[in-house]
């Protein structure tokens, strides 16, 4: 019986010296702010996103046959006209070509001007004729612009696995 009570003597003990500190927050009002976006291809997130700058460095530093992973927000330039299977975006004084893992989606042809999320392989290739020509006339590009195209290009290329474009701000 002594047991017993030692026990519970050590409970209420214990219990009593239970210290919780309530700190007097002033109240301030916070706004935040929540972006719902249009989800393509892979759920992803709007955390750990790199700006255009971070990523251009990134693309800097690859040579032809290396790969990085990576999640960046830019701008999209352009968009293929036919179907939306690829788009052209924004990283400076140059542009990355964008396609979607396994042709598994498409982007609106409307995008063009607006920012997205993309999050995918970052890689640098050499651009054959044949395909610049392909693209360039599924970009509505004219008889003489295609015809143009004679050399091999070495091209900022991103295989984006999912994509965000932002919709509109609620509170």
């Amino acid at each position: 019986m002594k047991k017993i009570l030692i026990v519970f003597s050590l409970i209420a003990i214990l219990m009593s010296c239970k210290n919780e500190k309530t700190e007097d927050k002033p109240a301030v009002e916070t706004e935040e702010i929540a972006m719902n976006y249009q989800t393509f291809g892979d759920k992803i997130t709007d955390e750990d996103v790199l700006d255009k700058a971070a990523i251009i460095k990134r693309y800097n530093d690859l040579q032809i046959g290396d790969t990085i992973n990576v999640k960046f927000a830019t701008q999209v330039k352009e968009v293929c006209q036919k179907k939306g299977c690829w788009m052209k975006v924004d990283m400076g004084e140059d542009e990355a070509m964008v396609r979607f893992k396994d042709y598994g989606f498409f982007m609106p042809k409307d995008i063009s001007g607006k920012e997205i999320i993309a999050e995918g392989k970052a890689y640098v290739e050499e651009m054959s004729v044949e395909d610049q020509r392909h693209y360039a006339e599924d970009g509505g590009a004219t008889a003489e612009e295609i015809a143009a195209i004679t050399e091999i290009k070495r091209t900022l290329a991103f295989e984006a696995h999912g994509v965000l474009i932002p919709e509109t701000a609620k509170q």
